[in-house]
């Protein structure tokens, strides 16, 4: 059990507590059982590395307030929205006999020892946290559950949980799952992007009637100028067109001087 020292709070205003963050302390309030409300103060430095595990709302601490040790359970924490540094805590007195209800994390142990996964299936966890009803002096850290001997479509409830005495889930309508060995989860290939298509068939040798081919003589013509040049050959060549001589020369017409002088009246 991990025990904080905390100090008792007079000055309440708001003032006094961003005093107390900039100095290095979280302003917290511990309530519960009898004893009326207290305001007090934890030095964050002592309690950053238990404020960050999972268990951290689920486990008993020792709270030391100027010599009186009390045990107590974190209820709430409150964080700086910009920050995420936490700013304030709320503590609750564990008093004995009296049952609370918490979220208890899950815990998995022996992964080497199970079928299924060794086979390539897949924990598939379905409640991290199960809630409980349980004994203030009786809390569990955590609910463990072996592995050992799941094969692939096995699903743990929790019935299979041995749980502590007078320690029960909230649900007891239904046996309810918490985790399940699935079987392994086939990737398909993603399809390869359209450039890298392209690049792949550049390479490759043009198949025929593409935009370009080979000549006999290994020199590439294009498409388009063999279309070309398959055009000009159907047309008639300027040869075939009747040659200017064919037509009547100029000199076939009745020369000026072949006209028949004009008779003298």
């Amino acid at each position: 059990m991990s025990s904080l020292k905390a100090i008792k709070r007079e000055n309440v205003s708001s003032g006094s507590t961003n005093k107390l963050r900039a100095s290095g302390f979280i302003p917290a309030i511990l309530y519960g059982g009898k004893s009326p409300n207290q305001k007090i103060s934890i030095e964050k430095k002592d309690i950053t590395n238990i404020i960050n595990s999972e268990a951290f709302l689920s486990k008993v601490l020792e709270l030391n307030i100027e010599g009186k040790k009390e045990k107590v359970l974190p209820r709430d924490v409150a964080y700086h929205v910009v920050s995420e540094e936490p700013i304030h805590i709320d503590f609750m007195r564990v008093v004995s006999g009296k049952k609370i209800v918490l979220e208890i994390p899950v815990k998995f142990i022996n992964h080497p020892d199970s079928p299924g996964l060794k086979r390539g299936g897949v924990l598939n966890i379905v409640r991290r946290k199960v809630e409980l009803r349980c004994p203030a002096e009786n809390i569990p850290d955590d609910i463990t559950i072996d592995l050992t001997g799941t094969d692939i479509g096995t699903s743990l409830k929790i019935s299979s949980v041995k749980l502590s005495e007078n320690v029960v889930p909230t649900i007891t309508d239904r046996d309810f799952v918490i985790a399940t060995v699935a079987a392994p989860t086939i990737i398909k290939e993603p399809e390869k992007p359209a450039e890298e298509i392209a690049e792949g068939a550049e390479g490759e040798a043009p198949a025929e009637g593409t935009e370009e081919s080979t000549t006999k003589d290994g020199d590439p013509a294009k498409k388009d100028e063999k279309g070309k040049e398959a055009a000009a050959g159907d047309k008639k060549p300027a040869g075939d067109k009747k040659p200017a001589a064919d037509k009547k020369p100029a000199g076939d017409k009745k020369p000026a001087g072949d006209k028949k002088p004009a008779e003298k009246k």
